[in-house]
């Protein structure tokens, strides 16, 4: 059992708002992450996607590639169209000796849509269960088959976003089907991060943490703003600088003897929340809480 920390360059680039820190060159990112102390990173708006190129890049500041967010539409087409609009991101993972696909259904998603009230997020009904269920499974089956471990990532303004959602992805989909847990959108989405680690650690391919501040993400609430607006508002931060108790996750995480990477991620305004400084907050918060624990981490 080994854990390695990672970290998202959503910290310094937010992809989904190009506002926030649009013009942070690349090398800043990666020469943050590496001094911080994180042994990865993961994909970002920025990155080139040839792995000629991105391979020795990140080797020149000794960091391995994470993984990366694929964008999926299984509620719009087949799993066979799916894995064919995943060949370029499978093979630039394959190539760079990542471990994990992580998925997310945005084919209805609304957290990227400034104007729309989390209110709005989709909902499926028992059919649409079914049908999703089945098709993310089959693909599942097929990234599985191509050496990496299939993690879902759940999420505000997705359908997989409550406890309620959550048990119903899980009663549809097979068990080839990992599970991304995000510590943040968990909490924020109603779910407890730590029961779920418990209650599925069969699932648990890929874990984030974020930290949250809840009552930002009551008055987001309160006033019927979207996932954008929560960001901006600062309903996101580091582990150590919110509400949840990372040494609880650490001890759940020991518990069902995960191994596998933990990814510091946190959807922040670079110019009020310096990447470095939270970065640098968030890993030692990790390090301290796994160590107390009894992760070990990898060498």
């Amino acid at each position: 059992m080994s854990i390695r920390f990672g970290v998202s360059p959503i910290a310094w680039v937010n992809d989904d708002m190009p506002e926030l820190g649009g013009d942070t060159p690349l090398t800043t990112i990666l020469a943050d992450a590496r001094d911080i102390g994180f042994a990865g990173v993961e994909l970002g708006g920025k990155f080139p996607r040839d792995p000629a190129v991105l391979k020795p890049l990140l080797d020149g500041y000794g960091l391995d590639l994470v993984g990366g967010w694929f964008s999926g539409a299984l509620l719009t087409h087949d799993a066979e169209a799916e894995i064919a609009a995943a060949q370029e991101h499978l093979k630039l993972l394959k190539a760079m000796g990542s471990t994990v696909f992580v998925h997310a259904e945005t084919s209805n998603a609304i957290h990227g849509a400034r104007g729309t009230p989390l209110s709005g997020t989709p909902r499926l009904d028992a059919a649409g269960w079914k049908l999703f269920g089945e098709r993310l499974t089959q693909f599942a089956d097929y990234v599985s088959g191509q050496g990496l471990r299939f993690a879902y990532h759940h999420h505000l303004g997705t359908v997989v976003e409550r406890p309620e959602d959550l048990d119903a992805f899980l009663g549809a989909t097979g068990e080839v089907v990992g599970l991304t847990l995000d510590t943040g959108h968990a909490a924020l989405g109603g779910i407890d991060p730590v029961a779920a680690l418990r209650r599925h650690p069969g699932r648990i391919a890929h874990v984030h943490c974020k930290d949250i501040r809840a009552q930002v993400f009551a008055g987001v609430q309160a006033k019927g703003q979207s996932f954008l607006d929560g960001v901006l508002a600062g309903m996101f931060t580091v582990p150590g600088d919110g509400g949840l108790d990372y040494g609880a996750v650490m001890r759940a995480l020991a518990e069902i003897d995960y191994s596998g990477w933990i990814v510091v991620e946190a959807e922040q305004d670079p110019a009020i929340a310096d990447p470095r400084q939270y970065g640098e907050l968030g890993l030692r918060t990790l390090e301290r809480e796994a160590a107390a624990a009894g992760l070990r981490k990898a060498a």
